[in-house]
């Protein structure tokens, strides 16, 4: 399974994707990662609703990582979450990451909304989810909270 766009390959985490793709110094494998594989070798299902691997075509190398928390639940909804190393933000790779794989999701018929959020000064975030036409729902503390329907 892989996406590509104009700039990128999108591609899910496995402990042989990690083994085969160069990382760079500003790439950490973070806790999500190591409790995401943990989590897909229990239950193999879970492919595609876990983390993505975001890889530079030029010199194919990860620069972030994208992904769900987990499959669609009984209201047919995920949540997103995406995030990029310091050189390759403000570049656009963001919003192209996640704009492919919302598309992914939503062509799934147990898909009808997704849902992300981010710290109310997170202005790059911010700028992300607006750019894919989320909508902003009802804060919670420091956080703000969007939606996308598949209808929108």
């Amino acid at each position: 399974m892989k996406l590509e766009t104009q700039r990128l390959i999108l591609i899910p985490c496995t402990e042989e994707a990690l083994q085969m793709i160069s990382t760079t110094d500003e790439y950490n494998i973070g806790p999500h990662i190591d409790m995401y594989l943990r989590e897909l070798k229990e239950d193999s299902s879970l492919i595609g609703w876990g983390v993505w691997l975001v890889i530079n075509k030029e010199d194919n190398t990860i620069i972030g990582d994208i992904g769900f928390k987990g499959k669609p639940d009984s209201e047919n909804t995920i949540e997103v979450g995406y995030g990029m190393i310091p050189s390759a933000q403000n570049k656009g790779y963001a919003t192209e990451a996640v704009s492919e794989i919302i598309k992914w999701a939503f062509s799934f018929e147990n898909v009808e909304k997704i849902v992300a959020e981010c710290f109310n000064d997170n202005l790059a975030s911010i700028r992300v989810l607006e750019k894919l036409q989320m909508k902003r729902t009802e804060p919670e503390d420091n956080m703000l909270r969007w939606e996308l329907n598949k209808t929108n």
